[in-house]
């Protein structure tokens, strides 16, 4: 699995092929205690799989699902996040500008590849220069509002900083520059580099020349960084001057890892996003379930937008497109999935003004279908309560009671982490126990994402064998 293979000239577009067809797989090797514990080891032992999908140390584990993968493709995602929009005020990009990207792995790895999008601009993007490396501050880099584009006004760069002799150039089909076609995305060629477990890598992109819209993510809750000129290279922060609360063009970072049976993604609104979390610090619920797989070697990848909703495209609001729309591209064409978690419904209801639970539910139905087409099993979230937030109401919280009931007891999903249980105050329980309440009454603190990232049931994510229907 550690091997690096060279790529032909259109390997690096083939890729995005075999993330998708890499996705027919039933099941991983787990064990958690009874479910709701867990182990939140580095994850950095060594042990090979046996034979059949066996996790390291499988005299403690369950063996479970004999299906074969239908595509040999090595790579497992380690962080993802999804394009959620056009970046405001940066209608040609950012010429003459290098852009450090800094994200945090679930999983580590011998090599690496990444992915980046051009999904919202309808003109070519031009990437003169790339790098990669790990990020020398491995605990987050800033303390910035997470509500703006922009970091700390105290912040020096110094998340920036990449580890000595960790620095590598990016190339696309052995070539330094690319350019993104207008609406696409290309896959780097891979290269090697020791990826960590539970730490920063510091992607970095030049664009020399002006392009369209920038498409990005908005939430990221870990600062990033704007440089003048090609500092793709530079081991120091100093020319970062500019911290930023965005993350622009990458949307994914693939390992090697032989010891990886996998990966989660999760799909959801600003409450998977981790909207209310404390930023830098990497307490969003996916963040926690990552701690949680990680001495498995299983990827955790966040596929949550603010303000995304089942039915309705909200991408001219930074919102991204439905759940139903970008499914495909955002879990089945993410490496290595086994399984998706799904907590998506709340803007539909709180936002959108769906008076009929059954329209939510049938989209949600619709997610499982196409899950079960590419032999992906899925856990579905209920819909946290919201009763203390602005627009709550009678109808909207009869809507949200019904569809938790149709997902509880109606077979909606492969099987349910019931967050409405977990999250809500026991003596008013349209409302957030005061404990989980970050202060808004809909998005939960940082107590609340760990209840949730706890919550779910390892053993719900392994389940019976889902087979691929194509």
């Amino acid at each position: 699995m550690a091997r690096l293979r060279a790529w032909a000239p259109l390997g690096a577009l083939m890729g995005v092929v075999a993330l998708v067809c890499g996705a027919v797989i039933g099941g991983f090797a787990l064990l958690d205690g009874a479910g709701t514990g867990g182990g939140t080891g580095t994850g950095r032992g060594g042990g090979g799989k046996g034979d059949g999908w066996w996790a390291p140390g499988a005299q403690d584990r369950i063996r479970i699902g004999d299906a074969e993968p239908v595509s040999s493709d090595p790579w497992t995602g380690t962080w993802a996040t999804a394009p959620a929009g056009a970046e405001p005020g940066a209608p040609t990009g950012h010429p003459g500008r290098s852009i450090r990207n800094v994200v945090h792995t679930s999983i580590g790895g011998t090599g690496v590849r990444v992915t980046l999008s051009n999904l919202y601009s309808p003109t070519a993007l031009l990437i003169g220069h790339a790098s990669i490396a790990i990020g020398k501050d491995g605990a987050g880099a800033g303390n910035s509002d997470s509500g703006s584009g922009s970091g700390s006004s105290g912040d020096s760069g110094s998340g920036a900083e990449a580890v000595a002799g960790t620095m590598r150039k990016l190339t696309f089909a052995r070539q330094s520059s690319v350019t993104v076609p207008p609406r696409g995305q290309i896959v780097s060629d891979p290269v090697e580099l020791p990826v960590p477990y539970d730490g920063d890598l510091l992607i970095t992109l030049y664009t020399p020349a002006p392009g369209g819209p920038v498409t990005y993510h908005p939430l990221a809750l870990q600062t990033s960084y704007l440089a003048h000129g090609d500092r793709t290279e530079d081991l120091e922060g100093a020319a970062y001057t500019e911290p930023t609360g965005f993350w622009r063009y990458l949307t994914a970072v693939d390992v090697l890892n032989r010891d990886s049976p996998g990966a989660v993604v999760v799909l959801g609104d600003s409450i998977t996003d981790g909207d209310g979390s404390r930023h830098g610090a990497n307490h969003r619920w996916p963040d926690t379930l990552a701690a949680r797989l990680r001495d498995q070697h299983i990827g955790v990848l966040n596929e949550g937008i603010r303000g995304n909703r089942v039915l309705a495209d909200q991408s001219r609001r930074g919102c991204g497109e439905s759940g139903l729309s970008r499914f495909r591209r955002d879990v089945l064409g993410r490496a290595g999935v086994k399984a998706v978690v799904i907590d998506l419904g709340v803007n539909d209801i709180l936002r959108g003004g769906v008076a009929d639970p059954a329209a939510v539910t049938a989209g949600l139905r619709e997610l499982t279908r196409q899950a079960h087409a590419h032999g992906v099993r899925v856990i579905g979230a209920t819909l946290a309560p919201f009763g203390a937030y602005g627009g709550y109401g009678d109808v909207a919280e009869s809507v949200r009671e019904r569809v938790n009931e149709e997902i509880r007891y109606g077979g909606v999903f492969d099987a349910v982490v019931d967050f409405d249980r977990v999250l809500r105050d026991p003596y008013a329980p349209d409302r957030l126990r005061p404990m989980y309440d970050s202060g808004d009454g809909l998005h939960p603190s940082d107590a609340g994402y760990e209840a949730m990232g706890r919550s779910l049931d390892l053993a719900a994510l392994e389940g019976g064998r889902v087979r691929a229907r194509l």
